[in-house]
């Protein structure tokens, strides 16, 4: 068990809120082996049966212009407790006319006091390119060399620098990206992470996925990218994270594995078939990451992957921020219960 997130200096009768800004998780540093050292004890504690990670719950209006979520859950290795809501608003709409809002609120269940409330949106745009990046090193297939990202948008910028953590042996990197400006942000992370390494722009993803044995799909509803099953070579690992990959990718996998089956049939109804069914889910990836479950059997295969994100692990990211931000003391004080 870690020690309680408090300050010293704070009565342990003090209910004051911090809140921490975009602004103040800005500027904390971090590296990516610990964001994903983060993620993975996260997933193991699950796994373990320490850690409790309920079904999210969703509304969506009839027409579909907006979603909203809200996530509870408890890290056992950290005895925290904490709410995650997120609101998306404009899904009609071009991404610049859209407004995205997620908050991540923390408790300390050792001395019942809270921790922080911050903004999730940091928290997100590391945890799910670790996510992906933790599913390539346990699935992808024996000596993968090559890697194309799918999509140019927050998730697909720290895409590739999570994958040469995890899979340093990586000496193809594409990217397929429909805005200038992303592309060049993609490149730019890259730089700044692994210097001297660069992207091959692709122009044909369906090409591209060909010759991947590692593919990842980041991008937005509107993407022209929908790689089908048939273009993937043998031994290819999929991940699904947003969109750019076409439901016969998962439809007709060797293998399937989920973060969570029952978030994945939830949150990737675009994916299912004609009857709005989705195949069995071999295996979930918490006890695949704990060697309790199998991931890949044999290394021809086509393994679909998806990555719904499980808010035990925005709970020990979030914790982890919580505890540098007070390092630093950063944030602002507030007697919400006063």
């Amino acid at each position: 068990m870690t020690s309680p997130t408090t300050d010293p200096c704070i009565p342990a009768d003090d209910t004051t809120l911090r809140l921490l800004s975009t602004g103040d998780l800005a500027g904390i540093g971090i590296t990516l082996a610990d964001v994903v050292a983060t993620v993975e004890g996260a997933y193991r504690t699950l796994a373990a049966g320490r850690s409790d990670n309920p079904r999210k719950l969703t509304v969506k209006p009839s027409d579909g212009h907006s979603v909203s979520y809200a996530m509870l859950g408890r890290d056992g290795s950290r005895d925290v407790v904490a709410v995650k809501t997120s609101y998306k608003h404009g899904l009609d709409k071009g991404r610049e006319e859209q407004h995205y809002y997620t908050s991540l609120t923390l408790y300390d269940d050792v001395t019942g006091l809270p921790v922080a409330m911050m903004d999730c949106g940091r928290i997100g745009s590391l945890r799910t390119p670790a996510v992906s990046a933790l599913l390539a090193r346990e699935l992808a297939a024996p000596g993968a060399r090559g890697a194309l990202v799918v999509g140019t948008g927050t998730q697909g910028r720290l895409a590739l620098p999570f994958l040469l953590t995890t899979l340093p042996d990586l000496d193809r990197l594409m990217l397929f990206g429909t805005h200038p400006e992303g592309i060049e942000a993609v490149r730019a992370r890259l730089r700044a992470h692994f210097p001297g390494r660069d992207v091959e722009i692709v122009t044909d993803a369906r090409a591209a996925a060909a010759e991947a044995d590692v593919i990842v799909a980041t991008a937005g509803a509107h993407t022209p990218a929908a790689i089908e099953a048939d273009d993937l070579k043998p031994g290819a690992l999929s991940v699904l994270v947003g969109h750019g990959l076409a439901p016969s990718t998962l439809l007709r996998a060797d293998r399937v594995v989920a973060t969570s089956e029952a978030q994945m049939k939830v949150t990737g109804t675009d994916m299912a078939d004609a009857d709005g069914d989705f195949p069995a889910v071999d295996a979930e990836f918490p006890p695949v990451l704990a060697g309790a479950a199998a991931g890949r059997t044999a290394p021809e295969q086509r393994i679909f992957a998806y990555n719904s994100g499980l808010v035990v692990t925005d709970i020990a990211l979030g914790h982890r921020f919580a505890q540098l931000a007070i390092e630093q003391g950063l944030g602002t004080r507030v007697p919400l219960w006063r």
